[in-house]
């Protein structure tokens, strides 16, 4: 239903002797379902290579944090957490929600060998493999059932997600719960966030899809919500056939909210591109004009949804410096196949440039205020999704 830019991997930034190395580039095209009008990825990049140099942590985002503090305690606080029960994460990173379980057993599970690592280190127990049916059987055996298991903006990265949903069903509890974050396809259509599909992304979910899915699987899909993350994600609230929690409606909202959308139909979706060749077109006028009026433009934030905007956009080195952000793991390196260097936020003030392009767009508020001084000295921000403004 819709071709973007090949690129490569868009976390797999090049350290400065790669340079001159070849970075394989892959397809990234989109594909409906028309049987269970489910939307994914069909290039499926070997998990490996994505994600065992992973350089993304939760823990650099203040707002993301906050974020996973408030999930922790609504977690706790409607599922009724035990002290002392198991809380396994999949797709754990650097531990960032697992803190905030302070009364309870927790185990995160990363295949990002020394994220995992470190997060070990920091009291966080973090095994560095993938999740799957085996090894679901190994924590059983080794810590016994999860009251609670948590997958949070990974639920959409894995190819074998049957193979995954039946793991967590043998690891629950019999009254467990499964909760997951995921980018909502609503949020990505609506909102134009085309940006938020990359290889990573295997599947773009949403709920009435989603709904079957967990059925055909013994497992009940009794609540989900809309929340802010990454400019709009579904989470949804899982457990097995016949479990305690009754289903409070919000499923049924957001399956009718989506047939009014058209999500169940392929034209709607074929139409989607239209909309992203109009954003391309306003932002590559607007950053043309500034470079033909001899303004020099930065980028702030290098998360992954960079990657697919920059060359889908075709904004590489000739059209910013350099791009700010907050990780230190990205420091120092330069972007996946454009190679813009990545440097840290000091740099807006010693290079002082005239423009800033929000790449990481869903943190934009945070940013603007973080570095007010950069604006109170004349700076402007660019803000480009979901709608484009100059700040």
């Amino acid at each position: 239903m819709l071709s973007l830019a090949p690129t490569p991997p868009a976390n797999n930034f090049v350290p400065p002797d790669e340079l001159a190395l070849d970075q394989p580039a892959f397809p990234l095209d989109v594909f409906f379902c028309e049987t269970c009008h489910h939307v994914q990825l069909l290039d499926v990049v070997d998990p490996a290579y994505l994600f065992e140099k992973y350089v993304y942590v939760s823990g650099t985002s203040a707002s993301f944090v906050a974020h996973f503090q408030r999930y922790a305690q609504e977690c706790q606080r409607r599922f009724n957490i035990s002290d002392g029960a198991l809380v396994v994460d999949i797709g754990s990173n650097d531990g960032t929600l697992l803190r905030f379980f302070d009364n309870q057993t927790v185990l995160g599970i990363d295949p990002a060998v020394d994220i995992a690592k470190s997060a070990t280190e920091q009291g966080i127990e973090t095994w560095p493999v993938f999740f799957d049916r085996s090894l679901a059987e190994k924590i059983v055996t080794k810590k016994g059932q999860a009251a609670l298991v948590t997958a949070n903006n990974m639920f959409a990265h894995a190819d074998d997600l049957a193979g995954i949903t039946d793991g967590i069903h043998h690891l629950l509890q019999p009254d467990g719960v499964f909760v997951f974050e995921a980018s909502y396809l609503l949020d990505v259509y609506q909102e134009t966030l085309f940006d938020t599909i990359y290889h990573e992304h295997l599947a773009y979910h949403s709920v009435a899809p989603l709904k079957r899915f967990f059925s055909a699987h013994g497992m009940d899909l009794f609540a989900v919500q809309r929340t802010s993350s990454h400019g709009g994600s579904l989470r949804g609230m899982v457990q097995l056939a016949g479990g305690p929690h009754a289903s409070d409606g919000t499923v049924e909202q957001l399956i009718r909210l989506e047939e009014e959308a058209g999500l169940d139909k392929s034209k709607t979706l074929k139409e989607y591109g239209t909309k992203i060749d109009k954003l391309k077109d306003e932002l590559g006028s607007l950053l043309a004009r500034l470079r033909a009026e001899g303004k020099r433009i930065a980028g702030f934030g290098a998360p992954a949804k960079a990657t697919t905007l920059m060359h889908h956009f075709d904004i590489g080195p000739e059209t910013i410096e350099f791009i700010a952000d907050d990780s230190p793991l990205k420091q120092g390196l330069f972007t996946p196949g454009l190679h813009v260097p990545v440097v840290g936020a000091d740099h807006l003030y010693a290079e002082q440039p005239d423009y800033v392009l929000v790449l990481a767009w869903n943190f934009a508020g945070p940013i603007m205020k973080n570095h007010h001084r950069y604006r109170e000295s004349g700076g402007r921000f660019i803000v480009p999704l979901p709608t484009l403004e100059v700040i």
